[in-house]
């Protein structure tokens, strides 16, 4: 079997939100990746856009990796039909193998999982654990008020420009996950992520 050309962790909400775009673009994302010969790594359920973006990846050809701890099995309905689904007994687990298993990051919208999941992983970036690109899709203008607070936080001396590179941001699925998929083809697969994991 070919492996997967590259492999993208996506974050993104276990409910659909309350807009259509929101499912279109899981849906783009997931066909993106699996037209590519991509993997998704993912948080292993099949509710929201969770669901919504591992069964169009897998529709369009590409492989999808599921990762879930056990108190989530029923709660999420765990993917079944994942090429892998690994069963876990902790989030910190979870959120350990989704880092491990990926080469860039990519977080749709969702709520205070998905935002804990991007920024722990963009905290990592920054103190120099892993060097995988991280993007924000920001759909529907969902992310607007967060990314207006971190631009304040920058200017109340909190976070600085430097800390803003690390993260992409963008409107457009296609555009932004090429971008990413770029990036992590242009370093190495290795890096520092297991020493602190």
């Amino acid at each position: 079997m070919t492996p997967p050309s590259f492999s993208i962790c996506v974050y993104c909400g276990s409910r659909p939100g309350e807009r259509p775009e929101f499912t279109i673009v899981a849906q783009a994302v997931g066909r993106w990746i699996g037209e590519r010969g991509g993997q998704l790594v993912y948080g292993g359920g099949r509710t929201g856009l969770m669901g919504t973006v591992a069964e169009a990846t897998r529709a369009a050809g590409g492989r999808v990796v599921g990762i879930i701890p056990k108190a989530l099995v029923d709660k999420e309905l765990a993917n079944r039909q994942s090429d892998e689904l690994h069963v876990v007994d902790t989030m910190h687990e979870r959120k350990a193998m989704m880092g491990e298993r990926a080469d860039a990051f990519l977080a749709l919208p969702g709520g205070i999982g998905t935002f804990e999941e991007l920024f722990e992983i963009w905290t990592w970036r920054q103190l120099g654990y892993h060097d995988k690109p991280v993007g924000i899709l920001n759909a529907g203008g969902y992310y607007d008020g967060m990314l207006s607070f971190l631009a304040e936080s920058v200017r109340a001396g909190f976070m600085n420009d430097w800390q803003m590179t690390l993260v992409r941001t963008g409107t457009d699925a296609p555009a932004l996950l090429e971008s990413l998929a770029d990036e992590a083809r242009r370093h190495p697969k290795g890096d520092k992520l297991a020493e602190v994991l």
